[in-house]
């Protein structure tokens, strides 16, 4: 191994990998604080806060393969220590410091104007002149301050901020131009040192010549267009699929019948678990990290107000960005029992809330209906048992007379083993069990 360092360097990114893509990978072993997209070596650099975090993610993926979009990326300790301005300009996309910004607004759920822009951008220097236009890129500004210094630390400081909580952030490069044309000052242009342009040319809508559409609209966000794919075309209803908060505080559980290992059982249901925490000073709350902002929407959505061993369950998502790992926390990035790995789009379709139907897999071939009735008895009334076989696989359905009990069986009983076999259990989403289905 190289001399360690907080760089990672990062091979084979292909063109379909996004910035975003890259965060996910690492963003479980500790905070990034920077990203250098080389497209035209198909490589990436990233820098991590830290030495000892960089450490984490690199031992994590000397025994795990990382794979991004089903291709193979190849990580290793990079020879520079520190990521300079120069680096970054290695990008080669707009980065010899300029005092004009070219920025792009990605998940942009709220209209974004000139007021808004001006307000986030002025407390770094005289704002001179800004432009707004839709491009296929998304929404983007160009924003032209007094002085480059102005611009640089703009830049510094507002790169990849939210403008909104969880929505509106902020993709910013330097232009190449060297000044702003603006003709009207609207909500889409504006020119701070001169306030006598008129609104609207006569007779003609705004155009900016050479800025593209002056038009705004709301740019699709890809990753929720995968996403939507998984669900049949669109998201279910309520999902917004632009949360980027991991963490999920789960309050009101019963603390004598709750552990880390259920509620892994329950959350891994809508993605993959990181790590759980019990909060020692408060028995009846935990913290849950998911994989992502999308999974963890998935389970505050389907999993508020869910009964569960006679309590009803709060999640909302934490003011923690993610769970520092401790001898408090029971760790979960590495376990196979995660079920969004494979499959994961075939995963994404069975969400759903808690229903009074599970389903069960990975049955040993020689089970019999007595045996499934045994093994989860215990948790509640059984009204119907189905045993039948799918593409030479057996499996089950089970239904329980409510929703909690068949959430305990759920919880306690996913991943036990049962006549050899270990065993996965979730909802199903049919309302009953007929007789002659398979």
């Amino acid at each position: 191994m190289a001399e360690a360092s907080k760089v990672i360097h990062v091979r084979n990114v292909g063109h379909e990998i996004s910035e975003n893509d890259l965060l996910q990978l690492f963003q479980p072993f500790g905070v990034i604080t920077k990203l250098v997209m080389l497209r035209a070596k198909n490589q990436a650099l990233l820098q991590m806060q830290d030495i000892p975090s960089a450490i984490n993610a690199m031992q994590f993926y000397t025994n795990v393969q990382p794979t991004i979009r089903g291709r193979n990326v190849y990580v290793q300790f990079s020879s520079h220590q520190e990521l300079t301005t120069m680096d970054q300009n290695a990008q080669g996309r707009g980065d010899e410091p300029n005092r004009i910004l070219l920025v792009t607004i990605h998940h942009m759920l709220y209209p974004i104007t000139v007021e808004v822009l001006h307000q986030v951008f002025s407390p770094h220097g005289f704002v001179e002149k800004i432009v707004t236009f839709q491009k296929s890129a998304g929404f983007q500004a160009l924003i032209q301050y007094q002085g480059r210094q102005n611009a640089i630390s703009a830049r510094t400081s507002l790169q990849g901020r939210n403008i909104y909580d969880g929505c509106c952030q902020l993709d910013i490069q330097f232009s190449n131009l060297d000044e702003l044309q603006v003709h009207y000052n609207n909500e889409r242009s504006r020119d701070f040192t001169n306030p006598n342009l008129p609104t609207e040319q006569k007779g003609r809508s705004s155009q900016h010549p050479g800025y593209g559409d002056a038009g705004v609209g709301f740019p699709q966000m890809a990753n929720a267009a995968a996403i939507a794919a998984a669900f049949g075309g669109g998201l279910p209803p309520g999902i917004s699929g632009t949360n980027d908060r991991c963490t999920v505080l789960v309050s009101n559980l019963n603390p004598d019948r709750i552990d880390e290992d259920k509620l892994f059982n329950l959350f891994s249901l809508y993605g993959n678990i990181v790590r759980i925490k019990l909060l020692r000073n408060k028995p009846d709350h935990a913290l849950v990290q998911m994989g992502d902002g999308f999974q963890a929407e998935l389970a505050v959505h389907f999993l508020k107000g869910a009964m569960l061993f006679g309590k009803r369950l709060e999640v909302n998502f934490s003011k923690h960005p993610n769970i520092t790992q401790g001898t408090d926390t029971h760790e979960y990035i590495n376990s196979n029992l995660n079920r969004f790995n494979r499959h994961a789009a075939k995963n994404y379709r069975y969400c759903c809330s808690p229903t009074k139907m599970v389903h069960l897999s990975t049955l040993p071939q020689d089970v019999t209906e007595e045996e499934i009735v045994n093994h989860l008895a215990e948790h509640g009334t059984i009204v119907n048992t189905k045993l039948f076989e799918m593409n030479g696989k057996k499996q089950a359905l089970v239904m329980f007379e409510t929703e909690e009990q068949a959430t305990e069986a759920l919880v306690s009983k996913h991943a036990t083993s049962l006549g050899g076999s270990i065993i996965r259990i979730s909802f199903s989403q049919l309302q009953t069990i007929r007789e002659n289905s398979q």
